[in-house]
């Protein structure tokens, strides 16, 4: 599992408006993290296009294995276990992971 990467995971069980269900989400956590901890921090994706400000929207592409746009929702990453990934999808580029982490350090500063 590497930063970048899409994976197919099940994010339940939830409470109150977490993301849940079945769903692709990036992994946002560093190549270190992700080869020796039990958890990876992802930010899940929906096809529910809201254009949050600073949310990445991503087209489908062969790379990236999604069959709809999707936006991922930076304002809902987790932490999540390995036992819960799937299948990995494909992955985007670190450019575009860079912009992830801005929106993400855009949320914590604000």
């Amino acid at each position: 599992m590497k930063q970048g990467e899409i994976w197919e995971l099940y994010l339940n069980p939830t409470k109150g408006s977490e993301q849940s269900g079945r769903r692709p989400a990036v992994i946002i956590s560093g190549d270190m993290l992700n080869k020796y901890l039990q958890v990876v921090i992802v930010c899940p994706l929906t096809t529910s296009i809201k254009n949050y400000k600073g949310n990445l929207i991503i087209k489908p592409n062969e790379n990236n294995g999604l069959i709809k746009t999707s936006e991922v929702l930076t304002f809902h990453v987790r932490s999540v276990s390995k036992t819960r990934f799937d299948k990995k999808l494909g992955s985007i580029p670190l450019k575009d992971v860079e912009i992830i982490k801005k929106t993400l350090n855009d949320i914590l500063k604000y």
